[in-house]
């Protein structure tokens, strides 16, 4: 027998009953590297290749600003 659906974000099509409960509770409890860009950053950087490739370029920037030898 099945409840009626009380969450309106849940399609009464959704099926959990080969859900496991706490499956990536352990990943989760770990941490994680997730960062939220503000609107306009994301913008001009619409992908994490495209986020990482600028952060790099400033990482090697500054790297070679600190290190002024040839």
């Amino acid at each position: 027998m099945t409840t009626p659906n009380s969450d309106p974000d849940l399609l009464d099509e959704y099926d959990f009953s080969t859900a496991v409960r706490g499956k990536y509770a352990e990943r989760y409890r770990q941490g994680t590297n997730l960062v939220q860009l503000d609107a306009d950053v994301a913008d001009v950087f619409p992908t994490a290749r495209d986020v990482n490739a600028a952060l790099r370029s400033l990482i090697r920037l500054q790297e070679d600003l600190r290190d002024p030898t040839p």
